[in-house]
């Protein structure tokens, strides 16, 4: 069972983080990337919002750390672990300010980049950073082509609806021959979303049942990655038999990869969390 982490103190959700993670920084965050890619794990997270209006941070969280600086960290603390934007919201960037910059990070990794896309619904930023709103979803599925025609390439060519380029060099680009394009959201259009222009798709909040009915009514390409995560952060070394219920209770649901959280009260014992996780995750 192929098992990555949601990433502890880069992204902190009222009433979800832990009371440790207000005070630690990046070398806690490097102890448990180093920690989480000796293990084995699959990818670690790093998620995006620019600025969160004060009344919206209250439920969502004020702390997202940004992914790029975060992640190009990460990548020279770890040699395997997979480095996961999830995600990161289309509309706030062309698609080849992320080509350029993800490309780079790619290259920094030895490849090890996953992009985790979303088309975003805080109107606030989109306002603040003058990015269009109402017409995100057709701009995503834009810029998702745009993506894939330009991660890899050196001079990339694309003409779509919203997005159109030629004749312009983009070096460093990413060194995969193909990066790994997941798509997030909870609705039966981010997972055709996901199916059509992507390699995975990233649901939350949805009960197992209907996510097996939504698989169900889809028709997804060979290898297509369906990555679910936990209603609630795993505790391994004290609950394990409740761990790896929930784990298969996803695996059953469909999923190919599993991105958890998990339950700590400290840097260290995190890292012990994992070594447990592990274990469990292999005996499954």
């Amino acid at each position: 069972m192929r098992i990555g982490i949601t990433s502890p103190v880069v992204v902190q959700l009222p009433g979800a983080a832990s009371p440790w993670e207000a005070d630690a920084g990046i070398d806690e965050l490097s102890l448990i990337a180093r920690t989480a890619d000796r293990l084995g794990f699959h990818h670690l997270t790093c998620s995006e919002h620019v600025a969160v209006p004060v009344d919206v941070a209250r439920e969502r969280g004020g702390t997202y750390w940004d992914p790029l600086a975060t992640l190009g960290h990460l990548s020279a603390q770890t040699s395997r672990i997979r480095l996961v934007t999830q995600v990161l919201v289309l509309g706030y960037h062309h698609p080849l300010q992320i080509a350029k910059r993800y490309g780079t990070l790619d290259r920094l990794s030895h490849g090890r980049v996953t992009l985790g896309l979303g088309v975003g619904s805080l109107a606030e930023e989109f306002d603040l950073l003058g990015a269009e709103f109402t017409a995100r979803g057709a701009r995503a599925d834009d810029a998702l082509r745009a993506l894939r025609a330009a991660l890899s390439q050196r001079v990339p060519e694309y003409r779509g609806e919203h997005y159109s380029f030629k004749d312009f060099v983009v070096e460093p680009h990413a060194v995969q021959e193909s990066v790994p394009l997941w798509v997030g959201g909870r609705t039966p259009r981010s997972l055709r979303r996901a199916a059509s222009l992507a390699d995975g798709w990233v649901p939350f909040g949805l009960a197992p049942d209907r996510l097996r009915d939504m698989l169900a009514k889809t028709e997804l390409p060979d290898g297509f990655e369906i990555i679910l995560a936990p209603g609630r952060p795993l505790d391994p070394t004290g609950a394990p038999k409740d761990t790896a219920a929930a784990l298969t209770r996803l695996r059953d649901a469909g999923a190919t990869l599993l991105s958890a959280s998990i339950s700590a009260r400290s840097a260290d014992h995190y890292c012990e969390q994992l070594d447990a996780l592990y274990t469990l995750a292999r005996e499954l």
